[in-house]
C-alpha cells in the first residue's frame, strides 16, 4: 500500500519538488496539501504540475481530515512547532524540514511523540552531502578542540542561524573538547563580533551571514596549532537535492517511535 502523505508546505521551494515527486512515484500518494496562500487550489496546479485532484488547505487540521501516515513540514519557524503537534495528536508520525526551532521545543515535541506513539524525524538539512557535513565534523572535533561555525544564506532568509548550522552546533557542543580560546565574557570590545553562543555543554560559536549570492552554505572552521581545517557544504538553486532525503526520511520514521534529528540517524 502506498505510503500517505499530508505536505505542508506545498508550494514553497522544496514543498513544489515533493508534490512532483511524490506524484511520480508509486509508493507515495498525496493525501493532504497545505498553503495558505493557495487555499482552495489542486495541488498539482498550485505546484505547477498537471491537476492531481488534490485540493489544497489552508491549515493542517483542514487538510487532516483526510487519512493519511505522515506529515511532512517545509512550512515557517513560527508556525512547524504547532503543525508536529498537531500531527502527533492526530495520529501521524512526522518529518520535519522546516529550520528555526530551537533544542527545548524538539524536546518538547520528542516528549509529545513519546506519548503518541509515534516518530519524529527532523533535519536542518535533507540533502546527502549536508549530512556527510555533518558526520565528518562531529569526526573532526574528536581530534581537534577548537572549532566554530559559519553559516551562509541570502539576504531574506528570515531564521538566523540556519537549520543546518542550528543542529551541528547543538551536536558538537554535545561532543567536543572545551576550546582553548578565551571565553566570550572574558573579552573587550565588541563581544557580539564572536556571534551567537549554542550548545549547553560545549558552546559553539556561530556566525551568520545574509547577503545576495547566497543560497545555504555552512562551514566548519577548526584550528590546530600551525595547522587548520575547513569542511564545508554549499547547496544550488534547485531543491532536487532534499527531495530523496525527505521522502526516505518519511519511508523510515514510522519504524520508531519519538525523536530522531538528522538524515544519518535513518541511513545505515
Amino acid at each position: 500500500m502506498p505510503l500517505r502523505i499530508t505536505l505542508a508546505g506545498s508550494t514553497g521551494w522544496v514543498g513544489r519538488a515533493l508534490v512532483a515527486a511524490i506524484a511520480g512515484a508509486d509508493d507515495f500518494v498525496l493525501a493532504g496539501a497545505v498553503s495558505r496562500s493557495a487555499a482552495g487550489q489542486d495541488a498539482g496546479e498550485a505546484a505547477g504540475l498537471s491537476r492531481l485532484g488534490v485540493p489544497v488547505s489552508a491549515t493542517l487540521e483542514e487538510a487532516l481530515r483526510e487519512p493519511s501516515d505522515v506529515v511532512i513540514d517545509y512550512t515557517k519557524p513560527d508556525a512547524v512547532k504547532g503543525h508536529a503537534l498537531t500531527a502527533l495528536a492526530q495520529g501521524r508520525h512526522v518529518v520535519v524540514g522546516t529550520s528555526g526551532l530551537s533544542a527545548v521545543d524538539y524536546a518538547e515535541i520528542g516528549a509529545e511523540a513519546q506519548k503518541a506513539g509515534r516518530g519524529v524525524l527532523a533535519a536542518g538539512n535533507f540533502s546527502i552531502t549536508a549530512t556527510l557535513l555533518r558526520r565528518f565534523t562531529l569526526e573532526a572535533a574528536r581530534y581537534v578542540p577548537d572549532v566554530e561555525i559559519i553559516d551562509y544564506a541570502s539576504a531574506k532568509k528570515q531564521d538566523t542561524p540556519s537549520g543546518t548550522a542550528r543542529e551541528l552546533a547543538e551536536l558538537l557542543s554535545e561532543q567536543r573538547q572545551p576550546a582553548t580560546s578565551k571565553p566570550v565574557d572574558e573579552l573587550t570590545g565588541v563581544r557580539e563580533t564572536r556571534g551567537g553562543i549554542l550548545g549547553a555543554k560545549e558552546p559553539v560559536q556561530v556566525h551568520s551571514l545574509r547577503m545576495p549570492s547566497f543560497v545555504l552554505s555552512c562551514e566548519a572552521v577548526f584550528g590546530a596549532d600551525n595547522e587548520r581545517l575547513v569542511i564545508r557544504h554549499d547547496a544550488g538553486s534547485s531543491a532536487a537535492p532534499y527531495v530523496a532525503g525527505t521522502l526516505l526520511a518519511a519511508c523510515r520514521v514510522g519504524s520508531f517511535t519519538g525523536l530522531r534529528r538528522g538524515l544519518d540517524t535513518i541511513m545505515d
